[in-house]
This record gives C-alpha cells, sequence and structure tokens, in this order.
C-alpha cells in the first residue's frame, strides 16, 4: 500500500478525532476537524452500525495514521512486538514511540511528524554524531540524537519552537544543549504515551 498523499485533515475526520498530522494548524480555528467533525464524502441516509471488527479496524488505521506508518510496516511492528518479553499491545506503542521521526517530534524539531521525517531525510539529525537519514530508524537506550549544526537549520528550529511553544519532554528523553540535543535515558513504556490509544483493540484485530 503506498503512501497516502492526499489532505490529511480528511484522515482526522475519518477516525473521528484530532490526529495532530499539519502541527500549530490542528490547534488554530483553521482545523478543518474543528470546522466539520464527520466523515468525509455523502453523508449516509442512515448512520450505519459499526462491528467490533469495525472498532478494532479503525483504531488499527489511527494509530497507523499518527505515526505515519504504512501497513505492511506496522504488520512487520506488530510481529516483532509478538516476539518480545511482555505485552504485545505495550511492546508495539514501544517500538513506534523509539521511531527517529518520533522522536524529533517530540523534541519539537517538527511542527508535525511529517515534517520531522523530512527533516531526516534531508541529513540534518545525527544519533551518536552519525548523520541518520532514515525516518523509522529505532533508537535505544544510550543513544545522542543531535541537530545539525548548520546555521539555517537551526535558526529554522528555533522559529518553529517560538510559534508552537516546546513541547513537554516525555520522561524517557532528556534534552540538552538549549534543545538541539537529546539523550534517549531509557526505553519507553506505555505511560509515556501521550496519546489515547486502546492497543488491546489491535492485537484482537491481527489475533483473528
Amino acid at each position: 500500500m503506498a503512501r497516502y498523499l492526499g489532505p490529511v485533515c480528511r484522515l482526522c475526520r475519518r477516525e473521528g478525532e484530532k490526529l495532530f498530522l499539519k502541527g500549530a494548524r490542528c490547534s488554530s480555528a483553521k482545523c478543518s476537524y474543528a470546522r466539520r467533525p464527520v466523515p468525509p464524502g455523502r453523508p449516509p441516509k442512515r448512520r450505519p452500525k459499526v462491528s467490533g471488527y469495525g472498532t478494532q479496524l479503525r483504531e488499527k488505521q489511527k494509530v497507523r495514521r499518527i505515526y505515519g506508518v504504512l501497513e505492511t510496516q506496522f504488520k512487520n511492528y506488530f510481529k516483532k512486538a509478538k516476539k518480545m518479553r511482555g505485552m504485545a499491545g505495550r511492546n508495539l506503542l514501544s517500538l513506534l514511540e523509539r521511531r527517529l521521526d518520533n522522536v524529533v517530534y517530540l523534541l519539537g524539531w517538527g511542527e508535525s511528524r511529517a515534517q520531522s521525517r523530512q527533516l531526516i531525510r534531508h541529513g540534518d539529525v545525527l544519533i551518536n554524531g552519525r548523520r541518520v537519514d532514515i525516518p523509522s530508524c529505532l533508537l535505544k537506550e544510550g543513544d545522542k540524537v543531535t541537530l545539525s549544526g548548520k546555521e539555517n537549520v537551526r535558526s529554522r528550529i528555533l522559529e518553529i519552537l517560538k510559534s508552537t511553544g516546546q513541547r513537554e519532554t516525555p520522561a524517557w528523553i532528556e534534552r540538552l544543549q538549549e534543545g538541539f540535543e537529546a539523550n534517549i535515558l531509557r526505553l519507553p513504556t506505555r505511560e509515556d504515551v501521550q496519546m489515547a490509544i486502546d492497543e488491546q483493540k489491535i492485537v484482537a484485530l491481527y489475533s483473528k
């Protein structure tokens, strides 16, 4: 399945909640979901009844869209989570949180995860002093993430931080050097996930 390239506000309307896919716009009066919180397309004559499978599928799609992960990638994450020690649902969320593009977003270097992926692909993020241009790279305990020293890049990030406000850094990430560097103190747990996600529905979906 190819990456979705259409208007992302439709995704929020389809899932029935804000997924914060467009950064500051999602918190403003311009938010499409705030103005029209109904699914896209022609409204049905009768409200459809959603089955148990339907709610599980919607939860999986919601998480995929929040993190910007393709279907095959998501399945591979779940397979990896099942092989890990502990509960598969919690392991899945931990893997998604450890993605480099998500960490860059949590640090406020991008207004959205899509913008964070672009920053990484341009080679403006380093892990342990080495340039990494793969947004799906999984960080581990002890890794150091650094923003490129390019003046134009840092000035642009400062503008983003001023416009959006510095996000609250999760407990598993330590922010250093005026916000341009961070340490991964430990692996994220379920309690570190800031979004309302029911991972058990995803586990039930893939267990059929």
